[in-house]
């Protein structure tokens, strides 16, 4: 599914690359050609890797729907177990993000005080707007990230509002979207949670552009 999934959005970003959209909002964040096109396909490519982090108990028999998947996932080493919800962080959705965040607050003059309220305010709306999907994982409407973050970048930074609104649109996703869902997944009847993985990654990969681009 993610391998789908991750086709979808290479093909979805070829079309904005062509309609200069993409370019648009990485010379708002100071990068080159190249550098956007490595981080582009660092985060496609990504999408589809998970490295697990830790266990912890489920409340939910797997669904139906992911007792094979859990077969063969098994089969390719996940060690997924009965009972209990491996926790992962994606590669594409999780690392990537961060790190790039970081290598934003170290070359933007953006004040501390300023990000980290930023990126509190956006996790509680990240939170509020989010739901878990039995069998699926945690859904949340994907403009009201992107939008959210954007206001917020432009309200407390104006100067520095292009990569303020990437880095609290998309650690505000992941950690009110993710960690802060991280109990709610032990209901959700699936056997695999991943951070920054799944419909998520799409959140988190949109948010940051989205924001971008309104900011």
């Amino acid at each position: 599914m993610q391998f789908i999934g991750a086709i979808f959005l290479f093909a979805l970003l070829f079309a904005l690359i062509q309609v200069g959209v993409l370019t648009i909002a990485f010379d708002k964040l100071g990068l080159s050609q190249g550098s956007a096109m490595l981080l582009l396909i660092s985060s496609i490519v990504g999408s589809t890797i998970n490295l697990p982090l830790f266990t912890i108990d489920a409340t939910r028999a797997p669904d139906p729907a992911w007792q094979q998947r859990l077969r063969w996932m098994n089969a390719l080493g996940r060690n997924l177990q009965e009972g209990k919800v491996l926790i992962a962080i994606n590669v594409g959705g999780g690392l990537i993000p961060i790190a790039f965040s970081l290598y934003l607050l170290r070359h933007n003059p953006l004040p501390a005080f300023i990000v980290l309220i930023a990126i509190a305010i956006q996790s509680g709306i990240c939170y509020w707007s989010s739901r878990p999907v039995p069998g699926l994982g945690i859904g949340m409407p994907i403009l009201i990230a992107p939008i959210a973050a954007a206001v917020i970048a432009v309200t407390l930074y104006t100067e520095g509002s292009a990569p303020l609104a990437y880095i609290c649109g998309t650690l505000g996703v992941l950690i009110g979207a993710d960690l802060m869902r991280l109990k709610d997944v032990r209901a959700l009847g699936s056997p695999l949670a991943s951070i920054g993985g799944a419909g998520t990654f799409d959140g988190v990969f949109i948010t940051g552009i989205v924001a971008v681009l309104l900011a």
